[in-house]
């Protein structure tokens, strides 16, 4: 082949290597595959329960057996966690005070004295509670608060609300917000202890009647702003060969005024308000059928002093039924 022949063939190679590189760059290719995006919730579970209270009460009404319905969310994320929890509480005991806490007219034994005609059935409460949290080393992206078995510092704000078709009608509202401090125990464990200020409103459908001590027309009743402390411990007791796990809570709300007229007056004096419930679960679903955290059944123990913070030692004289002490059994199922 001439020289002249060789240049014409090179020349010719170039310019199909040419036109062949465009075509294949005018050819669709396959991108690799993408990891897949985090899921926004990292734990996100959902539980339904029946409970079954034997001998719950309420100031100044009664004791009486409750039954309990409760969904609970709970959901983790990237910078904190979320709780809700709604219980319906359905007393069985309609008696009148002081041997029941039934629903109103019955419970208004001072336009309605026993022995009361209406036949009321025992009361019933919704009762909802919220709390949320925003860790400090998600927030600022550090380990620092981490140290020994701390785990986390984080903010937390939560508010509570109740509506009842009592006399009373107590619309509980409370708001709260302060930190909360995590730690790390033996077994994947854990106790979170928070600190918080407090601030509570509620109606007092008793003095806008003018039944009892005094008068409200408005029911309105407007709490001090005050402390709390709550405390969860969680205890999982895998030293042992059953799947059972351990709760305990512990909510202690400081004094918070009468929030009405007081000494004389319709509004009740109030002092330190101490609740604890420890409770013992048996994982049933993985000791039955090999599936973990999906059903379990418990019983628990409640003491709760001061309910309401109401001082069983009032200026008219002392008030019943402040201190609850209950055995509790229930069931749960975790979706």
């Amino acid at each position: 082949m001439s020289t002249r022949n060789k240049s014409l063939f090179a020349t010719a190679l170039a310019f199909a290597f040419a036109a062949t590189a465009a075509s294949a760059a005018d050819l669709p290719v396959k991108a690799p595959p993408q990891p897949p995006e985090a899921p926004f919730f990292l734990v996100n579970l959902n539980s339904l329960s029946y409970s079954y209270a034997f001998t719950a009460n309420n100031p100044g009404a009664g004791k009486t057996p409750k039954d309990i319905v409760s969904f609970t969310h709970f959901d983790v994320w990237a910078y904190g966690t979320n709780f809700f929890n709604v219980d319906w509480l359905k007393a069985t005991n309609g008696k009148a005070p002081p041997n029941g806490t039934p629903a109103a007219p019955c419970d208004d034994t001072f336009l309605n004295p026993p022995p009361n005609p209406n036949g009321c059935s025992g009361f019933t409460e919704i009762y909802g509670l919220f709390r949320s949290t925003l860790g400090w080393n998600q927030i600022f992206n550090t380990k620092a608060f981490a140290v020994g078995p701390l785990t986390n510092v984080e903010f937390v704000v939560g508010s509570d609300v109740n509506t009842d078709n009592t006399t009373l009608g107590s619309a509980k509202r409370a708001i709260q917000g302060g930190l909360q401090f995590d730690f790390a125990t033996p077994y994947k464990g854990f106790v979170n202890v928070s600190v918080n200020a407090y601030k509570e409103w509620q109606n007092d459908g008793f003095a806008a009647r003018g039944a009892g001590n005094g008068l409200n027309l408005s029911g309105k009743v407007d709490f001090d702003t005050t402390w709390a402390i709550e405390a969860l411990y969680s205890q999982p007791l895998a030293f042992q060969p059953l799947p059972l796990t351990f709760k305990s809570f512990v909510v202690i709300h400081g004094p918070k005024g009468c929030g009405e007229a007081c000494d004389p007056g319709p509004g009740l004096k109030r002092t330190n308000e101490y609740l604890t419930q420890q409770t013992l679960f048996l994982d049933v679903g993985k000791l039955a059928w090999g599936k973990a955290d999906q059903f379990s059944v418990w019983g628990a123990y409640r003491w709760w002093k001061n309910k309401f913070g109401i001082d069983p030692n009032q200026p008219f004289g002392s008030f019943s039924n402040t201190v609850e002490s209950t055995w509790l059994t229930g069931a749960t199922w975790t979706f």
